[in-house]
């Protein structure tokens, strides 16, 4: 238990810790309340009906002759406006804890799920291939929902704990013999069923947070795939696993939910139980009816509110039981140590220089070997080779996205680390084979997070000679459809083009950008690229020997060497 609490408490760290910590006090004063609140109804109603009383008890009547009051009528009256008065300032404390318990958990929630979204973003884009979305997207928002549920419940607890400290301190003052044998006899049951049923939740969450997972894999594929569903017309086959894994998400949930309330149902079955059984001993023991009275009020009004209390601190030990994995999953990714990338100045004047650069994903599977060229600021250059032969590797080493195993990528003779990689990536715009447009406008695909500014958008736009295109629909306020499926294949290329020409780079990379595309419109919009690029640096990846008819220089990658090859002829 010790190891989920250092975990809890790292999750939450030292400003939430000491928050959590200063609502304890407020925990204790609402436990006062409800104590007072309820132990003050049986003098009220004693002495509403037997106004004698206030001449008999000592605390009666010196608060009836300090206040001089005329008769027993004004004073039970008066009695009645500061119960009132009482019971609303009681509904305004629980509201207010209330709304601070819900407030805590949910601002928590949304501090976590920022942060773990943060940490998805700034991994290593070769952790980034190597992990599963769905497993990410699930963390980032289920289980970060799913830790600030169980600080709501934690908070529960701890309201209720006091409150039950509070009200079993009073009738174990009023009746301590009774009270002892109750807690007695409802602690050992409660304990059985606590034993039987804890494991059992905990191990029904673990299963249903594996299951959320598979679910949401089938949900993601299928819909990032649906003309493949379409074509393979297997809609059937994908729904029904959907319908599996669904339908053992809900089994898991109605055996955790029945379980979860088990001991609720059970505690008060035995506590009124309990309670009848107290009565029946009383009557079978004094045999009048009027001594029991005071004594059964008592226990029931506070029985009224303990079971209350107890199915609480239940239930919410339950629910924690079923979230533990939820924590350890969000453990395991805000504990995982990630190198900050920095962003230090770096200038690109000359030339881009590789020396010696290595890289493998497998270490008996050199990717790139021993790679050693140069190329200077302005050069058209054109990378070729077989298919999986490395060239998009090749690219994403140079523009920073890998980092090499051994040697390095050079600017102007300044290696590019992991101090200067942010500065160094904004100076390239990235066109790649497969343009990804989310269902928004132009305008939002193209700025992507960026400062919106709607004058470099224009530009970018015309760059990419899809402006005029669009001014006779809603211009840049155009609406694209998810993955841009209301636009043409060269008309999202061209988008995509304006995405990597909003940030004004100074060079330019093409990753198979064009081999989707017809050979008119792969011309077309090659020869746009020329001419907006003229000042820039190119780096054009392609299959099509035609493509990099009109690069400075090639090189081509085969089996993980690089050699310079003669330009083709268009």
């Amino acid at each position: 238990m010790g190891e989920f609490w250092r975990r809890l408490f790292f999750i939450l760290g030292r400003k939430w810790i000491i928050f959590w910590a200063c609502l304890i006090p407020y925990s204790i004063l609402i436990g006062a309340i409800e104590t007072v609140g309820l132990g003050a109804i049986m003098p009220f109603v004693a002495v509403a009906t037997n106004p004698s009383l206030i001449q008999t008890n000592p605390h009666f009547k010196r608060v009836f002759d300090f206040f001089g009051f005329a008769d027993a009528a004004d004073f039970v009256i008066a009695l009645g406006f500061v119960l009132l008065g009482f019971y609303i300032f009681r509904a305004l404390t629980q509201m207010i804890n209330i709304f601070i318990g819900f407030a805590f958990a949910q601002r928590v929630s949304e501090e976590i799920t920022t942060k773990m979204f943060a940490r998805s973003l700034r991994r290593s884009y070769q952790e980034h291939t190597q992990s599963n979305t769905a497993t990410i997207v699930k963390r980032v928002t289920k289980d970060a929902d799913a830790v600030g549920e169980m600080l709501r419940h934690m908070n529960m607890i701890i309201n209720e704990f006091f409150i039950f400290i509070m009200l079993y301190a009073m009738i174990l003052f009023v009746q301590w013999k009774i009270t002892l044998v109750l807690t007695v006899f409802l602690a050992i049951k409660v304990l059985i069923v606590l034993k039987s049923i804890s494991r059992k939740i905990r191990s029904l969450g673990n299963a249903a947070s594996k299951l959320q997972e598979k679910r949401q894999h089938i949900l993601q594929s299928s819909l990032h795939n649906f003309k493949i569903v379409k074509l393979l017309g297997n809609s059937a086959e994908i729904t029904e696993n959907f319908r599996l894994q669904s339908r053992e998400i809900t089994v898991s949930g109605v055996k955790t939910n029945v379980l979860a309330n088990t001991p609720r149902v059970f505690v008060e079955t035995v506590g009124f139980c309990i309670l009848i059984a107290l009565v029946i001993y009383i009557m079978w023991k004094y045999r009048d009816a009027a001594a029991i009275v005071p004594i059964v009020s008592m226990f029931v009004l506070v029985l009224y509110r303990l079971l209350p209390s107890a199915q609480h601190m239940l239930y919410a030990f339950n629910t924690i039981q079923k979230n533990l994995i939820n924590v350890e999953n969000c453990y395991n990714e805000l504990s995982y140590e990630i190198p900050e990338e920095g962003d230090a100045p770096i200038a690109f004047e000359k030339a881009i220089e590789t020396r010696d650069l290595n890289f493998h994903f497998r270490a008996d599977k050199p990717v790139i070997k021993n790679a050693n060229f140069t190329i200077k600021k302005g050069e058209k250059i054109g990378f070729c080779g077989e298919s999986g032969g490395g060239k998009s590797t090749l690219i994403d080493l140079l523009s920073g996205v890998y980092k090499p195993v051994s040697g390095g990528v050079y600017a102007d003779g300044v290696e590019i680390t992991i101090e200067n990689v942010r500065a160094w990536r904004r100076k390239i715009g990235l066109i790649p084979q497969d343009i990804y447009l989310f269902d928004g406008s132009v305008a939002e695909n193209i700025t992507f997070g960026k400062h919106y500014d709607e004058e470099k958008i224009v530009r970018a736009l015309k760059q990419a000679n899809i402006y005029d295109f669009l001014t006779t629909h809603d211009g840049i306020n155009t609406r694209v459809g998810e993955g841009g499926i209301l636009l043409s294949g060269g008309q999202k290329q061209r988008v995509g083009i304006a995405r990597a020409l909003y940030g004004d780079p100074s060079i330019m990379v093409l990753d198979e950008a064009t081999s989707a595309l017809d050979s008119k419109t792969e011309a077309a919009i090659m020869d746009e690229i020329y001419d907006f690029a003229d000042d820039k640096t190119l780096l054009i990846v392609a299959h099509r020997l035609s493509t990099l008819a009109r690069c400075d220089r090639v090189f081509k990658i085969e089996r993980a060497k690089i050699a310079e090859v003669e330009v083709p002829k268009s």
